[in-house]
């Protein structure tokens, strides 16, 4: 129902992930008896977990460890691993950075030039574990380095913005065609952020295996403040799950996978995401409260460090456990940090559903938190 802002203006009602809760249904289960495991084209996962391109959640080594662990970890190719051949003083110093000189510092430090051969060796690492491989870059610089990364051996490549259309226009520059460099590709893309039914249909008619969900929404995030963009959560996932829908009928049965990207930051966001249509999650925060994530307790986004216009910051999170407990505890606290799957196997069991695309047609109220 539309919401009468002014005499010449209405808007749409949007939602939060804290907007919502789940219901338990009149069935249930043992959380043993519960699966999280989840398939994009070819490849497995026994968790619904991608860790986001961000230098405080995925280095080579995370990204080995989450893939040993049963999820994805998607590497920065634009990061700080593949710009110096030994980025871990620099990561132990944007930790110790004070909070005024943070941003500028850390536009220095990215303003080194990236190197194709630290791409090829970053993803040959990470590979040479015998873990599924992925990097992200922006569209910006996906035209320069994708024959770099696919010669690397990439099994999934990531096209990551704050937002990526099927229909850039520009001026300036020619724009990246997604439709024909997805076609003439030999992997799958996961493409985005998207927040709308209408943009997200069209990342799927490119041939994207994967959509994005999200603008803005993250921890580190500042895009609301600086831009005045936001897509509240739970609304922008499941208008994309919607557009997932329709795309399957209109192509006569080719699945996009939905992936929720931002404001995903406990286990019970986590659940209410797939609840509202997502195939998986992509953790930022969540993982960078890793006592082995590389931010160091720190988290921060490529927002964070843009040379013109920053639109995110570097913030201090809390360190709860280490990856592993994060995703499968034991858990020592009772705020939704740690232990993930254990949370999603219990909110699953609880309300009878056995698999993850059962779990979708849970049933959903509006119920902001702490009412």
């Amino acid at each position: 129902m539309d919401i009468e802002l002014g005499r010449s203006k209405r808007a749409r009602r949007a939602y939060t992930f804290d907007d919502i809760a789940v219901v338990p249904s009149r069935r249930t289960r043992n959380p043993e008896d519960v699966s999280t495991a989840w398939t994009i084209d070819a490849f497995p996962f026994t968790v619904p977990v991608l860790g986001a391109p961000m230098d405080s959640v995925v280095s080579p080594r995370t990204a080995i460890m989450l893939g040993q662990l049963g999820g994805l970890g998607v590497l920065d190719l634009e990061g700080l691993w593949t710009r110096y051949d030994d980025p871990e003083p620099l990561l132990a110093e944007i930790a110790a950075l004070d909070e005024c000189d943070a941003t500028r510092r850390m536009q220095e430090l990215y303003s080194e030039p990236i190197k194709p051969e630290l791409v090829s060796a970053r993803l040959a690492e990470v590979r040479a574990a015998g873990v599924t491989v992925a990097g992200a870059l922006t569209p910006q610089r996906t035209q320069d380095l994708y024959e770099t990364v696919v010669a690397a051996g990439v099994d999934l490549f990531v096209i990551r913005g704050t937002t990526v259309s099927a229909e850039h226009v520009s001026s300036v520059a020619e724009p990246l065609n997604l439709k024909k460099f997805i076609y003439d590709l030999d992997v799958p893309v996961i493409v985005g952020g998207a927040a709308t039914y209408t943009a997200a249909l069209h990342l799927m008619r490119t041939g994207a295996a994967g959509v994005l969900v999200g603008f803005g929404g993250g921890a580190a995030s500042t895009t609301r403040a600086t831009l005045g963009i936001h897509a509240p959560m739970a609304t922008a996932v499941s208008d994309v799950a919607a557009a997932r829908r329709d795309y399957l009928d209109e192509s006569g049965g080719r699945y996009v996978h939905v992936i929720a990207d931002g404001g995903v930051g406990t286990s019970g966001d986590i659940v209410k995401a797939l609840a509202m249509g997502a195939d998986a999650v992509m953790l930022g925060v969540a993982l960078a409260r890793a006592t082995d994530a590389p931010g160091l307790g720190f988290h921060w986004g490529p927002e964070a460090h843009h040379p013109k216009l920053p639109r995110g910051h570097r913030v201090k999170v809390a360190q709860v456990g280490t990856l592993e407990e994060i995703l499968y505890g034991p858990a020592s606290v009772a705020d939704g940090t740690t232990n993930l799957i254990g949370a999603l196997r219990k909110s699953m069991a609880t309300t009878g559903y056995s698999d993850l695309k059962e779990f979708q047609r849970v049933e959903v109220v509006v119920a902001p938190y702490g009412s």
